[in-house]
């Protein structure tokens, strides 16, 4: 037994000399001590005006500006008391207003652009490759471009001071990107599947319902995600239409909150817009692998 371990021992090759391998590592320390004290300071970097935001929603309104540093000479909570019936409206209204839009701008992308893009990548009719190409040139159209004729029908039709421009749209198929995004994905679909369909009887809207729509799930996870952050972060649309201080989304409150000649109101400001930050997060981190996951499958870089 002893002469079989010595002979499988001598069989074995010799450990190479661990010398090299560890001079080679002690050689690269140096270099990954500066690569990770660099990543540290350029996250410190971009999280400063973050960190500066909520230490600032802790100091009196007058030593904001003042006193730009991190450690406060003074602490209040008058910001958070006083911010949240500043407008005469509690923030609690605006939080409502901007989630109802949110929420409608999702059911309202998910079902007409679901919808479109079934029509542009399965059915074949005369203006298709037409309308899909139409489709692609407003993704290349300035928004700034079709503010004043909007605003124009807008107003004709009585719907300034109201959600009808905000949500309307959005059941009208206007966001071309979705489209774009979800055409993409029925086109990976096998047409294989329509056709044992179509031997069951399925027309275009039950292929649609029963077959192609479970199978879109990574596309309407990315579309409702994006559309939400989009949504709730959007200033420029709801400016325009709501003028009603009760109507307002917590993008325009927020701007109302400051005083723009004497810049009062900015510690207000600071601590409202914190609070407003608690929904996106909340939602970002239940659904940080759905987005991980709708990135990667449709291939949005």
């Amino acid at each position: 037994m002893m002469a079989i371990t010595s002979t499988t021992l001598d069989a074995l090759p010799a450990d190479p000399d661990p010398t090299p391998t560890r001079r080679k590592r002690d050689a690269g320390r140096p270099r990954r001590i500066v690569r990770h004290i660099l990543l540290v300071v350029f996250a410190l970097l971009m999280l400063y005006p973050l960190l500066w935001m909520v230490v600032s929603s802790f100091k009196p309104s007058n030593l904001i500006l003042s006193q730009t540093g991190l450690i406060p000479s003074e602490v209040t909570l008058s910001n958070y008391r006083d911010g949240w019936d500043s407008l005469g409206t509690p923030f609690t209204a605006f939080l409502l207003n901007s989630g109802l839009i949110a929420v409608g701008a999702i059911v309202g992308n998910l079902f007409s652009c679901s919808v479109t893009a079934y029509a542009l990548a399965r059915l074949n009719f005369r203006a298709n490759k037409l309308y899909f190409g139409l489709t692609l040139m407003t993704m290349m159209l300035p928004f700034h471009v079709l503010i004043i004729p909007q605003y124009i029908l807008f107003a004709e039709l009585g719907w300034i001071n109201t959600y009808a421009p905000l949500l309307i749209p959005k059941f009208l198929a206007t966001d071309a990107v979705f489209i774009f995004l979800m055409v993409q994905f029925i086109r990976t679909i096998p047409r294989e599947l329509d056709h044992a369909a179509m031997l069951d009887g399925a027309g275009p809207f039950r292929i649609f319902w029963s077959v192609i729509l479970p199978l879109m799930q990574p596309a309407l996870i990315t579309t409702t995600i994006f559309t939400f952050i989009w949504t709730w972060n959007d200033y420029f649309g709801p400016l325009l239409y709501l003028t009603k201080t009760k109507l307002y989304t917590v993008p325009v409150a927020l701007k109302s909150l400051v005083d723009t000649e004497t810049q009062s109101g900015i510690g207000i400001m600071f601590a409202m817009s914190l609070i407003s930050l608690v929904p996106i997060l909340l939602f970002f981190l239940f659904a940080q692998k759905y987005i991980i996951k709708g990135i990667a499958t449709t291939g949005i870089k």
